[in-house]
């Protein structure tokens, strides 16, 4: 008879059991776009255009499409920094109307020792911006965001400094499948 009552003690805690447990929570929102200096990957040709006009200083906003379709292009201007004076050279790939890839260059250093405090600069920004960075070799360092990403790099030759911040989008990059040919098909 004892089994029996353990067989019934555990059916009468069962319901019970089920009764209090909470329902699964809603999935976790994705990670929101990292943005810097007004722009992220993902941004629209549109957006990217008049956000990059307001900012240029007498540079014209220079586009380029791809000779085998007019869905793959790519842009750029120098721009200034809105509350600094930093200088970029600024510069997108759009797939389908989207950037895939949205990236900053800068330089300093040539003669002066401008190029040092170029790097501190930049890697206090970005710190600030998006907290603790995953290092990536001796001159680089990257943030993840699910399939964005965001990426610092540095060299230097003497006092001379160059400086890049990527800021890259996976969704609309799988996009270029589309229009790129594979290597096989290419020797065809």
């Amino acid at each position: 008879m004892r089994p029996n009552r353990a067989a019934l003690l555990l059916v009468a805690t069962l319901p019970a059991t089920g009764v209090t447990q909470a329902p699964p929570g809603p999935a976790a929102p994705p990670p929101s776009a990292p943005v810097y200096r007004g722009f992220t990957a993902g941004i629209s040709y549109r957006e990217f255009v008049e956000r990059a006009r307001s900012l240029a200083d007498s540079d014209v906003v220079r586009c380029q499409t791809s000779p085998h379709t007019a869905q793959v292009m790519e842009c750029g201007v120098v721009i200034h920094g809105p509350k600094d004076a930093s200088r970029f050279y600024l510069s997108a790939h759009f797939i389908e109307g989207n950037a895939d890839v949205v990236a900053f260059y800068d330089s300093a250093g040539f003669g002066d020792k401008r190029g040092v405090p170029l790097v501190d600069r930049t890697k206090k920004e970005l710190t600030g911006l998006f907290g603790r960075p995953r290092p990536i070799g001796k001159s680089g360092w990257e943030w993840r965001y699910g399939r964005r990403a965001v990426r610092f790099n540095w060299r230097g030759r003497g006092t001379a400094r160059w400086v890049s911040i990527t800021l890259m989008d996976r969704d609309v990059m799988d996009r270029i499948a589309r229009y790129a040919k594979t290597a096989k098909s290419r020797k065809s």
